[in-house]
């Protein structure tokens, strides 16, 4: 079975750092991300990564967050740093696979920044 789950979410004050953890079980995938969802507001990419190492990042994370993989252990990782308050939202972990095509995303963690 095909599973992403979450892990590392909460509360942090602003200027903080908090680390997410994505673990896929099932298979391999060819890009994970992590995307957010604040109330009220439609879910945006935060941060993308290949199977290669390529990196994407939303313009408004570049410089403080960092998105990596663990190919061997199959898990995805988000370090987030010098956190705002607009950084609060529920996290979600996604994977894609080409072959065959496949999209899966988690369940969820919330992160909060209070000012």
């Amino acid at each position: 079975q095909v599973q992403l789950v979450e892990s590392g979410g909460g509360l942090v004050q602003a200027g903080g750092s908090l680390r997410l953890s994505c673990a896929a079980s099932g298979k391999a995938f060819d890009v994970m991300g992590w995307y957010r969802q604040a109330p009220g507001k439609q879910r945006e990419m935060v941060a993308t990564i290949t199977s290669g190492g390529i990196t994407n990042y939303a313009d408004s994370v570049k410089g403080r967050f960092t998105i990596s993989r663990d190919n061997a252990k199959n898990t995805m990782y988000l370090q987030m740093n010098s956190l705002k308050p607009e950084d609060t939202a529920v996290y979600y972990c996604n994977a894609k696979s080409i072959l065959p095509r496949l999209e899966v995303w988690g369940q969820g963690t919330l992160v909060t920044v209070s000012s």
